[in-house]
Order: structure tokens, then sequence, then C-alpha cells
């Protein structure tokens, strides 16, 4: 079938890599627990229906890094999957704790499957910090961002309903940039997609122009 199976095939990514390819005329598996191809990291049952005659599987790897490995194998025999996509993280080496564990797993799985294998280390999709101001100027109004301690980060989200693994994730992820591990620019974008990358100043004008944060 030589199918592109998308892991993750509803979610922020995925269901964007889904239309392009689709728009590509290329063969593609959307998959997820909501799909109609259904697959589920926590229900191994859905893996062999889900790889089956897919040549290269976009893998987000998941929280959870025992399954991983297990899932790289299954996939490489049962598809047989050639080549896998990884989206990770940027910086997760230096990670102390949970975050990132997952990601972690997931690079040195499909590594070490014998596949052709890519990974993916974005940083922030849409981040805070000097984005709230640019976005203002953009829009011509004041914002004020509110600058919480990672204490009080942790207590509010955990006020308004968020278990506390995931706080503790999320506490761990801008202790990354904290440390300034995501700081300096790369030169991938320019690399991989053959022109300069879109400043975030730029990006926040046209949005403004297009009224995304009229209100």
């Amino acid at each position: 079938m030589d199918d592109i199976l998308v892991l993750g095939a509803t979610g922020k990514t995925g269901r964007r890599l889904v239309r392009l390819l689709r728009e590509r005329d290329l063969p593609v598996r959307p998959a997820s627990r909501s799909s109609a191809v259904r697959f589920d990291w926590s229900g191994p049952q859905t893996w062999e229906p889900a790889t089956k005659g897919a040549r290269a599987v976009y893998l987000v790897a998941p929280d959870d890094p025992a399954p991983i490995a297990g899932f790289v194998d299954q996939a490489r025999r049962n598809g047989p999957v050639e080549r896998f996509v990884v989206l990770s993280g940027r910086g997760i080496e230096h990670v102390e704790g949970d975050f990132g564990a997952g990601m972690a797993t997931a690079e040195r799985a499909v590594a070490a499957s014998g596949a052709e294998w890519t990974v993916l280390r974005p940083n922030e999709f849409a981040q805070n910090f000097d984005a709230v101001e640019i976005m203002g100027r953009a829009a011509g109004r004041t914002i004020e961002y509110v600058e919480l301690t990672p204490a009080a980060y942790r207590a509010e989200l955990i006020a308004e309903g968020c278990p506390e693994a995931v706080a503790d994730a999320l506490g761990e992820m801008f202790a990354l940039h904290r440390a300034g591990h995501t700081v300096e620019p790369t030169g991938d974008v320019r690399r991989v997609l053959g022109r300069e990358p879109i400043a975030f100043a730029d990006y926040a004008a046209r949005a403004a122009t297009a009224g995304a944060w009229s209100v």
C-alpha cells in the first residue's frame, strides 16, 4: 500500500501534515484515537491495523516512553516501515525530570531501528516572552504580560484543574527556556525549506492586518 501513516492526525501538526500530503496526492493514512484508522499508544492492539502496509510513519512522541520501542519494532516488521519522522523538542537533552522522556526515547528507538529516520526538534510553536510585546505593537494595543514565578505558575495550573504531572512537565519545559538552552537560532529552517525564516514580528504584522486579534 505504501501509505504514509500520520500519528496524532487530529493534532496541531498532524492535521496540517495530512492536508499537505493530500494536496500533493500522496497516499496518507491519518490515525488517532478518533480517526477512521484508530491508533492509541496505550492500546497495542491498534498498532498492527494502523501500520499494516505503511512505508513511512510520522510519530508524535507520547509522554510515556514505555510503549515506544515496541511500536517502532512492530512497525518495522508489520509495514514494513522504511522511514520514521519523529516530532521531538529542542534542548531535551538538558531536561531533568520526566519532561522529554518520551521524545528522547523515540529518538533513540528510530535511530536504532535500521530504518531511515528524521528527528524534528522545534522550539515553541508560539511562545510568550517578547511575543506579547510584538503582537501588541502590531495590533496597536497595549497587552500586559504578567510573569509568574515557577511555583506560582504551578499552583495556578493545578487550581485550574491541570493534573500535577502535567504542571510539573510544563515547569520543566519553561526551566529549559530560562536556562537558555533554546535561545540561539539554528540554520535549519533555511537549510530544510530553502528560504529565509519569517521573523515573528513579520508574522505578527500579517496576523494583525488579517484581524487575528480583533475584538
